[in-house]
């Protein structure tokens, strides 16, 4: 399944599509937007529910984010500061630095719910 992406003019427009296309599970958005093109396996991705996107910061062509989704029961987050470069005039995913983080206990729960994640998700 194939969804109308802007064409994005800035390395945080390409990360939130690209969030976007994780959503909707379209791996021919990901390889075209990838420098190195892999073979995106989106079967991995079944029960998974993207929650929510927090862009930490934008920097030059780097953009830090927290991106939060729940599979098999259990909410998750993936905190990476992603690396673009522009080529022929579009930009490109070129790579990631992964970070070791956890939702915090006073943060709002990613479900949405507004209530405290030890008040929530975390119980479960």
């Amino acid at each position: 399944m194939n969804f109308n992406y802007k064409n994005p003019s800035t390395p945080e427009q390409l990360m939130r599509n690209r969030y976007e296309a994780f959503v909707n599970k379209d791996a021919n958005y990901l390889n075209t937007t990838t420098l190195q093109p892999i073979s995106y396996d989106m079967t991995h991705y079944e029960n998974t529910q993207w929650l929510k996107l927090d862009v930490i910061t934008c920097k030059g062509n780097s953009v830090e984010f927290k991106a939060y989704f729940e599979e098999n029961g259990l909410i998750h987050l993936l905190h990476e500061k992603s690396n673009f470069i522009e080529a022929n005039g579009m930009w490109k995913y070129a790579s990631g630095e992964l970070f070791n983080s956890k939702i915090q206990r006073n943060e709002s729960c990613p479900c949405g719910s507004s209530k405290k994640y030890k008040k929530c998700c975390m119980k479960n």
